[in-house]
């Protein structure tokens, strides 16, 4: 019997079907660890078990992800079996100051039981970012379905996310100005429409936001999903008619007195503060409701700060959003902002698999404009590329990392120096992942 012969490769299109049968959802099993995750609003945990895909689903899949662009699979292939399957989604993030960085999204990976422990991941990931360079992408994200798995390619937590609830008869809210629009409880065909005007609004002017997938929310519908019941669409029109912030919610049957009375809300998105305080006032004072449960929120959630009584809103689950990883150093920081101007010089020498990150690099800030370049001078700070990821968009403390040993101090007031460059304020978030 020969030596076994091992590719790492993207699959041709006859091989499709046999990528998605490496991916775990393909196959009905556990795709994310089970929790009662931040980013799903009922009480049991989180995922619910899926059915194997039909021949029909897996087909349906190869022809749009074939013809889509941005999508770029990558399989692992021993004697010509797929046996791990993973792909890169390219996404345009909100970094700080405003612009956007395409970044490369990992998403949907796996490795047959029967061929772990090899070394299939780590070569997949690598091929995935030599291809994202090669595209000119500096960064990559994802969502990690294991808190223990990616940190070790250099990816960490960038951005947060929050499930809350809130008793109704806690739910008062501060007096404040006359909303100059009005609400309206639309149908699924208006807020399919609705949804990527407000988006876009709000992720121009929120960090860690993501552009759209096109088709993002076509899938809306009024039909019941189950006890669930039908999801209900909330809009607000500004003073001339235009929709400036939207909602859903839902209020599922429950079997237990306890669960019974609860409107989950299920996405809540404002353009400006009159649109998303009118959008709460209803949503957390809805007749014959004892309960609200908001998830996948940001952290620093403006709500808690128009109520009477802060302490009624009560985070019950709590988890990281997007981790981040660098690929190109250079190239990612000076497509950011900072809003504090600074001349620091930091030292990278951990990067196994982006080895052109390594060295010393002198970042300067001034006015909006950045630049990093190789230097000779002696580093004030030493920075992993882990914690480099979780700086990125500005939501994480320097000292934190440093005092975690991620960041190390070699003169005076750098580490104070470099949360003043990199902090953003709200914190970055990102509604929704992929």
């Amino acid at each position: 019997m020969g030596a076994m012969v091992t590719e790492i490769r993207p699959p041709r299109p006859d091989e499709m079907t046999s990528y998605y049968k490496a991916l775990p959802f393909a196959n009905g099993l556990p795709q994310w660890e089970p929790a009662n995750a931040a980013w799903h609003g009922g009480p049991e945990p989180w995922p619910p078990q899926r059915s194997p895909a039909s021949a029909e689903q897996l087909a349906a899949w190869a022809r749009e992800d074939l013809a889509d662009p941005d999508f770029h699979p990558v399989g692992a292939f021993v004697d010509g079996a797929c046996v791990g399957a993973s792909a890169t989604i390219t996404f345009a993030v909100t970094v700080p100051g405003g612009s956007t960085v395409n970044m490369a999204g990992v998403t949907s990976t796996g490795v047959l039981a029967t061929h772990r422990r090899r070394g299939h991941l780590r070569a997949m990931i690598q091929a995935m970012f030599d291809s994202a360079l090669e595209r000119g992408v500096p960064l990559a994200m994802l969502s990690a379905s294991e808190g223990s798995i990616y940190g070790r390619y250099g990816f960490s937590p960038a951005t947060y996310r929050v499930r809350w609830e809130l008793a109704r008869h806690e739910a008062a809210l501060v007096p404040g100005e006359p909303d100059p629009g009005s609400l309206e409880l639309v149908d699924a065909a208006v807020a399919r429409q609705a949804w990527p005007a407000v988006h876009a609004r709000v992720r121009a002017q929120r960090v860690g936001e993501l552009a759209p997938r096109p088709g993002r929310w076509d899938g809306l519908s009024d039909e019941p999903d189950g006890t669930n019941g039908p999801l209900r669409y909330l809009v607000h029109r500004d003073r001339t008619g235009e929709i400036d912030g939207i909602a859903h919610f839902r209020l599922p049957w429950s079997t237990t007195v306890a669960g019974a009375g609860t409107l989950v809300v299920e996405a809540l998105e404002a353009a400006d503060p009159a649109a998303y305080r009118a959008l709460w006032s209803l949503l957390i004072d809805f007749d014959l409701t004892k309960k609200i449960v908001a998830h996948t929120r940001p952290r620093d959630e403006p709500l808690q700060w128009l109520l009477t009584n802060p302490r009624a809103m009560r985070i019950t689950r709590q988890t990281d959003n997007l981790w981040a990883r660098l690929l190109d150093v250079p190239a990612a920081l000076t497509q950011r902002a900072y809003d504090t101007s600074g001349d620091l010089v930091f030292t990278l020498d951990d990067d196994r698999m982006c080895p052109k990150n390594n060295g010393t690099w002198r970042l300067r800030a001034d006015g909006g404009e950045a630049t990093c370049t190789p230097t000779d001078r002696p580093a004030d700070l030493t920075l992993t590329v882990p914690a480099l990821g979780s700086l990125y968009l500005g939501g994480m403390s320097p000292r934190v990392l440093a005092q975690a040993g991620r960041i190390t101090e070699h003169a005076a007031g750098a580490v104070g120096q470099l949360g003043r460059m990199f902090r953003t304020d709200p914190e970055p978030h990102n509604s929704f992942g992929f």
